[in-house]
């Protein structure tokens, strides 16, 4: 994770609900945590299966 640019999900709660950070600026992989609990753990996803989350969520 050394280098991992974090960002706040555009989608995150405004009221300190629901807050997930991205780090999408590794190569062939995308970092996901909770902003409540950085320490808390880390998701990792490929490129290809970021980008197929992604698209089906915004189709719902």
């Amino acid at each position: 994770m050394t280098g991992a640019k974090w960002r706040k999900s555009s989608r995150s709660g405004v009221n300190g609900g629901s807050c997930v950070e991205v780090a999408d600026n590794l190569p062939g992989r995308v970092l996901v945590r909770d902003t409540k609990d950085r320490d808390g753990g880390t998701l990792a996803f490929g490129s290809e299966a970021w980008r197929a989350f992604v698209g089906m969520a915004k189709q719902h």
